[in-house]
């Protein structure tokens, strides 16, 4: 049975340079890397380049922009750790590829495919190890994009950590295990 990590943080808090480490770590120094960006502009190509120079050979990369259950459970039968970057990325290309008209719709759709992620993570041999953005920290979006974008993937990250062994979240590049200091502060109440 597969295991589930969830890495989340803010923009350029060093969760994906932290679960890279991870990923190697758990893999025993070979790692999967699923990769869930499109490329539309220059800007774009510009981080995932940045990205790719931090792995070198130890790396084998799966490009999912859509579909990475199908993914997961393919790369699972090489690899003992999988790093999927980034669930945020993915439900954008979701989103953006959706009708806005219906939006418990997109609510339900984006329920199912996280839930396909979560059960594909645990049906593998692998470690899959989802780096997410925690992008609800910040005031209400003003436009119904950007407000649904925002539910979501808050949604979908309480929903992986539900179903995580470890949560962790990062900040100015330092990594704690949020889920066990929670579940520590339940268990000290009983």
């Amino acid at each position: 049975m597969g295991k589930i990590i969830l890495v989340t943080g803010g923009a350029r808090s060093g969760k994906s340079k932290f679960a890279e480490s991870l990923a190697l770590k758990i893999g025993d120094g070979k790692a999967a890397y699923i990769a869930t960006a499109q490329i539309f502009d220059d800007e774009m190509s510009h981080r995932v380049k940045l990205h790719q120079e931090r792995r070198k050979e130890n790396w084998t990369t799966y490009e999912a922009p859509f579909d990475a259950d199908k993914i997961i459970l393919t790369v699972a039968e090489k690899f003992n750790a999988i790093l999927f970057d980034c669930v945020t990325i993915y439900l954008s290309n979701f989103i953006c590829a959706a009708n806005l008209d219906n939006v418990e719709k997109i609510y339900r759709d984006a329920e199912d495919l996280i839930q396909r992620l979560i059960d594909a993570a645990k049906n593998s041999n692998a470690t899959i190890i989802f780096v997410s953005n925690e992008v609800g920290a910040g005031i209400v979006p003003e436009n119904k994009l950007a407000r649904i974008f925002r539910d979501i993937a808050g949604l979908a990250n309480q929903h992986i950590a539900a179903n995580s062994e470890k949560v962790f979240l990062t900040v100015a590049g330092l990594a704690v295990d949020i889920k066990s200091l929670s579940e520590n502060i339940f268990n000290d109440d009983e």
